[in-house]
């Protein structure tokens, strides 16, 4: 096989990779901003199985 021809094909499958991790990076990126704009917004309701009675409900504090 002529060298240049080799060279050639390890360009594109070092081409391809990089293109993997940069997709790779950007949907970890994505996920990690919607996570916390989710945060943020209070859309991640936070679960209160493991508190006290009383803990966590509304407050009245018109009395």
């Amino acid at each position: 096989m002529d060298m240049s021809l080799v060279a050639a094909v390890m360009a594109q499958k070092q081409g391809a990779l990089s293109q993997q991790i940069a997709t790779t990076t950007l949907k970890s990126n994505l996920d990690m901003q919607k996570n916390t704009v989710l945060t943020l917004l209070g859309g991640a309701q936070q679960s209160l199985a493991n508190v006290g009675p009383g803990v966590g409900g509304n407050l009245n504090i018109s009395a």
